[in-house]
């Protein structure tokens, strides 16, 4: 059992995610934007999203680094266990989960499914009462 007012194990490694999900999305941002640095290499690791994205301009650098911005705010948020941060990353992770319903729908079942069973999975853990009152707001003590 864990102690009262404790956070779950998860809602740390949830933390760690959404801070390694902010680089990324700079990271992204950034190699669109500016391209022929050396930070281009990390699209070794994704070659065919690389060409995709490029195709569609410099725009999609910038969503990127919003997406990016997004995240970081959840992910402080998170850290200081504002009710503002829960909601955040619901909102994010709902985001995700349509994203990948709408994969789902244009054919691409892989993707569509396992993305959507993670985000759902995800957003369920979100919803549990012992993560939702991590982030409850905090009263203020009586006077007496």
């Amino acid at each position: 059992m864990k102690p009262p007012g404790e956070a779950p194990r998860g809602v740390t490694l949830l933390l760690l995610f959404w801070f390694f999900g902010a680089a990324m999305a700079f990271l992204a941002g950034i190699t669109l934007l500016w391209r022929g640095t050396f930070l281009d290499h990390a699209w070794a690791l994704n070659p065919t999203a690389h060409k995709e994205l490029s195709a569609v301009g410099p725009a999609i650098g910038v969503l990127f680094l919003l997406l990016g911005m997004a995240l970081a705010a959840t992910g402080v948020g998170w850290l200081k266990r504002r009710r503002w941060g829960w909601i955040l990353a619901a909102v994010m992770v709902f985001t995700q989960m349509a994203g990948d319903l709408v994969n789902l729908l244009r054919g691409d079942f892989l993707r569509g499914c396992i993305g959507l069973a993670i985000a759902s999975a995800l957003f369920l853990y979100l919803l549990r009462p012992a993560v939702r009152s991590a982030f409850a707001p905090r009263q203020a003590p009586q006077a007496s």
